[in-house]
């Protein structure tokens, strides 16, 4: 059997099946014998490897062996730690320029257009709880909407969202956790996937409906409406009151009709989650690639989960478009590290117990995989948490590694599409925003065919390439951006999703 060498001058290689201690597998043109057994998608040493020396793949460090391993020995965490390697970030050193495809010859895709000029891919209405404690008065509402069936007069819109969140109060009005929601709760009121927006709070909290207003520049009209529950008088009278104002804004809603719109509007959240070894040479790279054909048709890309790009931020900072760009990239690691450190966790080894069952021992090699999915392009800005992204090309927004925080951030700041790569199987959806599933391996399509939308594995058997694939997957993301539903949203995944990252004290 061959194995998987990823770079020349890796160390490793990867198994593409379970094989005992003592299968021959072919390796440069000989056979190596295995000295233990080797799981499948896990790593074995090529070449002995001294202890303390570094453990290379995708041509760059992962780890450090943590004793004398010989060649055909299997290399995870009984032999392996992440060590402390810092690499160099030299920065913009292969920034290149985007080979932008002409714009008469740009791809399109059937969307809304709304009247502030940007595009959507759906046609929500949105219920948003400024606070916990309005969670239950938004749901009742949205609720009601659903379990009358009204919805089925109003064919042209995909439904009503109701976004609740654990947060809102007990909290500072002046520090980073409440600017952080703050932003959140402000991209999702005005995300182009939804045509109309009531905003309910409690009447008491921290994050107050006055707040969001003043401090978000919104202001009221007949698609944006808002009510606190102690100023209707109650629970029963805000819920009746939120479905008055729900149903003022159906005829309106039903009316919007999809359009062409260039490709250039869409805004792509990259996201990744139960990796496995896998991940990074097949869904990450053949996403990396739909990225590429994404930005050179004009749109952009948003990559975050900045835990998970620890050990590999340098592949990036590398190709950002400035160097003050890629300081902000450098300024959020900072971040992170003092962050994770007062709160008493290692950010330099965070891999799942599903991601290391997959083959993965480190968050370096992690996150060398995981950049796969960022695609080749100029890293052109970095953003916040939430922030808007004002910028065309390939961004970064900062947020933790939990795929249903990231996500949130993800669609607060624009995106109004989500590709979600994963090796074990995860189960997601984000709405208003259709999310498309990619598998890294074949077994786990067909073992979760109904949860999967695109399979990866072929790209293992040679049976098309990363740029053949890639290229597959835009088309799928301009169809699903066009109104076909993704597996999740034939699920019903995305009612539970919204999760705000929450930072700071409660109190």
């Amino acid at each position: 059997m061959d194995l998987i060498h990823i770079h020349e001058s890796d160390n490793v290689a990867l198994s593409r099946a379970l094989l005992p201690a003592g299968s021959l597998v072919n390796w440069r043109d000989a056979m190596l014998e295995l000295v233990s057994d080797l799981p499948a998608m896990h790593k074995v040493a090529v070449v002995p490897i001294a202890s303390g020396e570094a453990v290379l793949k995708y041509g760059q460090v992962i780890g450090f062996a943590s004793r004398d391993i010989a060649a055909g020995e299997h290399v995870h965490e009984h032999n392996m730690c992440a060590g402390n390697h810092k690499p160099s970030h030299d920065f913009c050193s292969e920034a290149q320029p985007v080979d932008y495809v002409d714009p008469a010859a740009r791809a399109s895709f059937q969307g809304f257009r709304r009247p502030n000029g940007r595009a959507g891919t759906r046609n929500y209405l949105a219920v948003v709880s400024t606070v916990n404690c309005s969670v239950t008065v938004g749901r009742a509402v949205a609720a009601h909407f659903q379990n009358s069936g009204m919805l089925r007069d109003f064919p042209n819109i995909d439904g009503i969202v109701a976004l609740g969140h654990e947060s809102g109060c007990g909290m500072s009005t002046y520090d980073e956790g409440y600017q952080t929601l703050l932003r959140t709760l402000h991209g999702y009121i005005a995300h182009p996937n939804f045509a109309g927006v009531l905003l309910i709070g409690l009447g008491c909290e921290a994050m107050q409906v006055s707040s969001v207003l003043r401090e978000s520049g919104l202001e009221t009209n007949p698609l944006f409406q808002t009510l606190t529950i102690q100023q209707q008088g109650g629970t029963r009278a805000a819920i009746q009151a939120g479905i008055e104002k729900l149903t003022t804004m159906l005829p309106a809603a039903n009316n919007c009709r999809r359009e062409p719109v260039p490709a250039s509007e869409l805004t792509l959240a990259v996201q990744c989650g139960g990796s496995d070894a896998y991940s990074g040479i097949t869904a990450n790279s053949a996403l990396g690639a739909a990225a590429d054909l994404l930005v050179r048709h004009g749109g952009t890309v948003i990559y975050s989960e900045t835990p998970e790009i620890y050990g590999a931020e340098h592949l990036l900072t590398r190709r950002a478009v400035s160097p003050e760009v890629a300081q902000k990239l450098v300024d959020r690691i900072h971040w992170w590290e003092h962050y994770t450190e007062i709160n008493g966790v290692a950010l330099n080894n965070n891999p799942s117990p599903g991601n290391k069952a997959g083959g993965l021992t480190t968050i370096a090699e992690k996150s060398m995989g995981a950049q796969a999915k960022a695609g080749t392009t100029m890293l052109q800005d970095v953003y916040l948490y939430a922030e808007q992204v004002r910028t065309k090309g390939l961004v970064f927004m900062d947020s933790p590694g939990f795929d249903p925080v990231s996500v949130t951030g993800q669609i607060a700041s624009g995106a109004n599409v989500v590709c979600f790569t994963t090796g074990r199987g995860s189960a997601f959806g984000a709405k208003p925003v259709p999310s498309i599933k990619l598998a890294s391996n074949s077994q786990l399509f067909e073992r979760m065919r109904e949860d999967m939308d695109i399979d990866c594995g072929g790209i293992l058997d040679r049976e098309y390439t990363v740029a053949e694939h890639g290229e597959f997957i835009f088309q799928r993301i301009l169809a699903i951006a066009s109104g076909e539903l993704s597996a999740s949203e034939k699920l019903d995944y995305g009612d539970n999703e919204f999760a705000p990252w929450r930072i700071g004290a409660v109190i």
